[in-house]
């Protein structure tokens, strides 16, 4: 079992930036993927950013395109959300998920139903 924890999640202005971090519980090899989803009211689970371990690809949503960047620190099994000019509409409870898979594209996967294991979700609020 692998244990995913968020953090750094919490209140900002909009315009403003915020960074979160998942830590895994143990490494994460090479051509896994990591991936940040988030859950509003209308919304279960949208498709964030992921980012594919040891080829370092990632993937964006259009709605985050040019503002958020996803990371990774391979000797810390830490993925990093770095959201800029953050929105309203960005207020949501931010998840990272795991994908256990070797997979073989160049580009990690981003259907949540690809993600083994979750984190416990991290509040994030963004005022207008």
């Amino acid at each position: 079992q692998v244990q995913l924890t968020e953090s750094g999640g919490g209140l900002v202005q909009a315009g403003g930036s915020l960074r979160l971090s998942c830590v895994a519980s143990q490494p994460i090899l090479s051509r896994q993927s990591m991936a940040w989803f988030r859950r509003t009211p209308m919304k279960d689970r949208e498709f964030i950013a992921a980012i594919r371990w040891g080829v370092s690809s990632t993937q964006y949503a259009d709605s985050v395109k040019g503002r958020f960047t996803v990371s990774a620190d391979n000797a810390e099994n830490t993925m990093y959300l770095l959201m800029d000019k953050m929105k309203p509409d960005d207020t949501a409870v931010y998840f990272c998920a795991l994908d256990t898979d070797y997979g073989w594209g160049f580009t990690p996967p981003t259907p949540y139903i690809m993600y083994d294991y979750w984190g416990q979700g991290i509040q994030v609020t963004v005022e207008s």
